[in-house]
C-alpha cells in the first residue's frame, strides 16, 4: 500500500476534467475514464475505478475499491457497495443494490475469447460476496441473498439463496420480513 501511495504522490496531479460534471463526490484516488459518462449527483468513493465506454446514471453511489470495467451500464439511484467486480457488458438497471464484495462474470469458460454480460433488472438486490454467472438475468425486484452463487436465470420478484441459488420465498415476504426487522418487532 506504501508503493501505491508513494507511486500516486509522485505523480502529476490529474487535470480533473470530471469537475465539469459537478459529481457529489469524487473520492482520493478513483480513476474515472474520459469517456465514461456520469449523471449528475454520483458519488465515487476512494480507489475506484470506472472504464471506457461506461454510462452511470444519476444520484449512483459506487464504494471504495469498486471496479466497474468498460462497457457497463448502471441505472439511477443505484447503490454499488465497496470492493464490488463489475465486469464489460454487464447491465444494471435502477434503484439495484449491489452489496460488498459482490462478483458479477462474464466468462462462462475462462479465458475464453467469448464473453457474454449480466443483465440485472430494476429494484434488485444483490447481497454482500454473492457471485452471478456469467449470462444471467436478476429478475426485476429479486433479492440475491448473501454469499448466494447465482447459476441460472433469476424471476422477477424472488427471493435466492444458497450455492447453487434457489428460490425460498417472494420479495413481498422479504419486504414484510424487512419492515417487521426495522419495526423492533420478532
Amino acid at each position: 500500500m506504501r508503493r501505491w501511495a508513494s507511486w500516486c504522490s509522485n505523480r502529476e496531479a490529474p487535470d480533473l476534467w470530471w469537475s465539469d460534471l459537478k459529481p457529489a463526490r469524487m473520492g482520493e484516488g478513483a480513476v474515472v475514464s474520459k469517456t465514461a459518462k456520469i449523471g449528475k449527483g454520483v458519488s465515487i468513493w476512494n480507489l475506484t475505478y470506472v472504464g471506457n465506454g461506461t454510462t452511470i446514471g444519476d444520484n449512483v453511489s459506487i464504494g471504495s475499491l469498486a471496479h466497474v470495467d468498460y462497457n457497463v451500464s448502471v441505472g439511477e439511484r443505484t447503490r454499488i457497495e465497496g470492493s464490488v467486480y463489475i465486469p464489460p457488458m454487464t447491465l444494471i438497471g435502477k434503484d439495484v443494490f449491489i452489496g460488498p464484495a459482490a462478483v458479477i462474470t462474464n466468462d462462462p469458460y475462462p479465458m475464453s475469447k467469448k464473453m457474454v454480460g449480466v443483465t440485472i433488472e430494476d429494484g434488485a438486490v444483490i447481497g454482500g460476496g454473492a457471485v452471478i454467472r456469467a449470462g444471467v438475468r436478476v429478475g426485476k425486484g429479486s433479492v440475491v441473498a448473501m454469499g448466494a452463487v447465482v447459476t441460472k436465470d433469476v424471476p422477477p420478484g424472488v427471493v435466492v439463496v444458497g450455492v447453487p441459488a434457489r428460490v425460498v420465498y417472494t420479495r413481498k415476504e422479504y419486504d414484510a420480513k424487512k419492515a417487521r426487522w426495522e419495526s423492533g418487532k420478532p
